[in-house]
């Protein structure tokens, strides 16, 4: 097993470790995860492949889905503010 790969069940393990602790341990410890994944996905694809980086992406986006799913509304709320097509709900003075 290459060495990004046991780094990537050391964070694995880490995201346990987090999930453990109380509620109010899990928001600040999935900034350190997301902080710790990004570099650590990319370090994954670039020694064993494309593959393996897919499935650590996948992986750490099943961990970290709140996270995920708190981005998409911020996103879509900005993208609803925004006059145009995307903002079509809104109404206009």
């Amino acid at each position: 097993m290459s060495g990004a790969l046991v780094l990537g069940c050391l964070w694995v393990l880490l995201a346990s470790a987090i999930a453990l602790l109380p509620q109010r341990f899990h928001w600040p410890g999935a900034g350190v995860l997301i902080v710790l994944g990004i570099p650590l996905v990319g370090f994954i694809t670039w020694q064993t492949g494309p593959v393996w980086g897919l499935i650590a992406l996948a992986g750490g986006m099943s961990v970290l889905r709140w996270p995920l799913i708190r981005a998409g509304q911020w996103v879509l709320e900005r993208l609803r503010a925004l006059p145009g097509p995307v903002g079509e709900k809104r109404t206009r003075p």
